[in-house]
């Protein structure tokens, strides 16, 4: 029996009649005692690469039911290579016209969830997973538990291509010492038909010539891809990104573009590139906003949030998928610290408009910081979703010159205390509580008499200035609000509380708060 195991959908299974589903079971056991194919025309199924090891992953399939190709699709070989990972995950939601579309969005999951490169605790000689396979004109078998157990699915499956999603440290072009941004393929005829189609599409997006994907060699010895074409006779490639200057939902989402592009070609893509949800789920759907005029802490802080709550589905997006539509699938975004002009800028009008509607419509929206100076109703660039405006004079000081009042200093703890309403939304903590400062609007009511008014939910008691001016204008003003746009609810936090590990359960409630308040009135559906 291979080393991977079938799991059968129990709420599908639990929906069938007893012998029903005892019949299924039996066809998945009979398909792998004999070596056939576990998927079935038709069928949606999940397994499990090296069940009951410590590298257990799962792997999916989609069988359109229709004579077609069978492409395999890997991501996270690498584990410091997350953009691979988070398309292939995406990816398995996409429906097909014809062929099969099997999955493994997480190859090396503990290299992922350490952030490292290599397989754990591993052998010097086996810790590169994509080392590990096959190679050229050598007897040596497959190294290790895990490549063994993703070889024999490759094997097993015998599939017409197998794609392979990585990243590079840099832009090749601007270094040739890296490989980031570019395909990999092994040279055959059918690469030498889709690569230039991948390469066109996802270049379209790029403006800097340097900086655009370009077809490199033969893959490296020991690679899966390079095992698969001289084994199996598979066309294979490596889709590289570049980590060096862009955000993780921008190397997703060309590693979206080239992947869509490819099954295209094939004729098996039946929607669009910028499906990134499943299109059915009970759990709320969120997106982080990670692209421009966000800095680096606030999505890391806010993924070790989302690890305590497995009641939600996250995906970060960047400003060129809210313009297009993205937000569809969604219950809620969330705005990070880091500059709100500057996230209104790389939103463009375009993207600012679609973020306003999609809150209008009953999509929930949640700024930190930066975010909140984004919703706010008193700049020309703001989204104007909540009722307020933020102390925000620029003012000439005597011996100092002018200064902008929003600025207060470095990071800093202050204390903040929770309304009545608050405790009853956030968690029912009483007392002043300490949180990280850095700089986030101080919040009043703007008075704009198309907007309702907003609600504090928690209140500065303590505060940070640096001018003169500053002094008394941030204590008791609030910490925390919550508002209404048309049939959205908006959240805005002025402090960093996800940087607070004794705070994660107040923002895991603001989180669902926000999120599932219009849950069912919120856009649905795919782009």
């Amino acid at each position: 029996m291979s080393s991977y195991v079938v799991i059968a959908s129990l709420d599908r299974a639990a929906k069938l009649p007893n012998h029903e589903s005892m019949k299924r079971v039996a066809i998945l056991f009979c398909a792998l005692l004999f070596g056939a194919s576990i998927f079935g025309a038709g069928q949606e199924a999940s397994g499990l690469l090296a069940k009951g090891t410590k590298w257990e992953t799962p792997f999916y399939s989609r069988d359109s039911g229709k004579p077609g190709p069978t492409v395999v699709l890997t991501g996270g070989i690498h584990g410091n290579e997350p953009a691979g990972a988070g398309a292939a995950e995406q990816v398995r939601h996409w429906p097909i016209k014809r062929g099969r579309l099997i999955i493994v969005p997480r190859v090396n999951r503990p290299g992922l969830e350490k952030g490292t490169r290599y397989l754990p605790d591993e052998p010097l000689a086996h810790r590169d997973l994509n080392r590990n396979f096959p190679k050229t004109d050598s007897d040596e078998p497959t190294r290790g538990v895990l490549a063994q157990a993703l070889w024999t699915l490759i094997k097993r499956e015998k599939p017409t291509w197998l794609i392979d999603l990585h990243e590079g440290y840099d832009f090749h072009q601007l270094n040739s010492k890296s490989v980031g941004s570019s395909i990999i393929d092994t040279h055959d005829k059918a690469a030498g038909e889709v690569v230039p189609i991948m390469l066109q599409m996802v270049n379209a997006g790029i403006a800097e010539p340097k900086k655009k994907l370009v077809r490199l060699r033969y893959p490296v010895d020991g690679s899966l891809a390079r095992a698969a074409h001289e084994r199996l006779q598979t066309s294979a490639m490596i889709l590289e990104t570049t980590s060096k200057e862009q955000p993780l939902s921008k190397r997703i989402r060309q590693h979206r573009l080239m992947v869509h592009a490819f099954l295209k070609h094939l004729g098996m893509a039946a929607g669009s590139a910028n499906v990134m949800m499943p299109r059915e789920t009970k759990v709320l759907r969120i997106a982080v906003y990670d692209a421009g005029g966000v800095g680096g802490r606030g999505p890391r802080e806010l993924e070790h949030i989302f690890l305590g709550m497995d009641d939600v589905l996250t995906r970060r997006v960047g400003g060129t998928g809210i313009r297009e539509g993205v937000l569809r699938q969604f219950d809620l975004i969330i705005f990070p610290g880091g500059s709100g002009s500057k996230q209104a800028a790389a939103l463009e009008p375009a993207g600012r408009e679609a973020v306003r509607g999609f809150v209008e419509k009953g999509g929930g929206y949640m700024g930190i910081c930066a975010g909140s100076y984004l919703a706010a109703a008193n700049y020309k660039w703001s989204l104007a979703i909540s009722n307020h405006q933020t102390y925000c004079e620029t003012l000439e000081l005597p011996d100092i010159g002018r200064k902008s009042m929003w600025y207060r200093g470095p990071s800093a703890t202050v204390k903040m205390e929770l309304t009545d309403e608050g405790r009853a939304i956030l968690g029912d903590v009483k007392g002043q509580i300490d949180v990280r400062y850095h700089n986030g609007p101080v919040m009043s009511p703007m008075g704009n008499a198309g907007l309702k008014a907003f609600r504090s939910l928690a209140t500065f008691r303590s505060e940070v200035s640096k001018y003169k001016p500053q002094k008394d204008t941030m204590v008791n003003t609030p910490a925390i609000i919550a508002g209404n746009f048309g049939k959205g609810r908006v959240l805005c936090i002025s402090p960093h509380p996800e940087s607070v590990p004794a705070l994660n359960s107040m923002v895991q409630n603001a989180i669902r708060w926000a999120g599932h308040g219009n849950k069912k009135t919120s856009p649905k559906g795919h782009p």
